[in-house]
């Protein structure tokens, strides 16, 4: 699953690396190394990695580890794989065109996408914005229907 990428499995784990990580994207990838859809978008973001490496840190997060239930549950992770992203230990959002800012739902369809949408969350939060706008094309961005309960 890692492709020479960090997995993290505890919460201590997970809480270290988004405090720890200053002046740069730090890419959470939840998800499981039995999907498809997470192993694509493990391939796309390892081969992404080098490229980013100046202004991003990249985790995977194994969402059937016990532990981690907890981001699971604060960031609302239903579809996987969900992509989360934080800079300076606050968490960066992204309008894309669908009801949730809070995360990337999904893989990227190629490696260009992704290193496009870090770069772009890079440059806002270095600007002080909390919230950017997607730079893909609509037609590059999953589309997933949302289901709200109990509203």
């Amino acid at each position: 699953m890692s492709l020479g990428l960090t997995t993290l499995t505890k919460k201590r784990e997970v809480d270290s690396i988004i405090r720890d990580t200053i002046d740069k994207v730090l890419v959470l990838r939840f998800g499981r190394a039995s999907d498809p859809l997470s192993l694509q978008l493990d391939d796309i973001i390892s081969k992404s990695a080098r490229e980013v490496s100046k202004f991003a840190t990249i985790a995977l997060v194994d969402i059937d580890s016990e532990d981690i239930q907890v981001y699971v549950k604060y960031f609302d992770i239903t579809f996987i794989p969900s992509t989360i992203f934080f800079f300076n230990a606050h968490h960066m959002k992204m309008d894309s065109g669908s009801a949730d800012h809070t995360k990337w739902v999904g893989a990227f369809h190629r490696k260009q996408d992704f290193i496009d949408v870090v770069e772009a969350i890079y440059r806002g939060a270095m600007k002080g914005k909390l919230i950017v706008s997607c730079p893909l094309p609509s037609e590059r961005i999953p589309k997933f229907q949302l289901l709200y309960k109990d509203v």
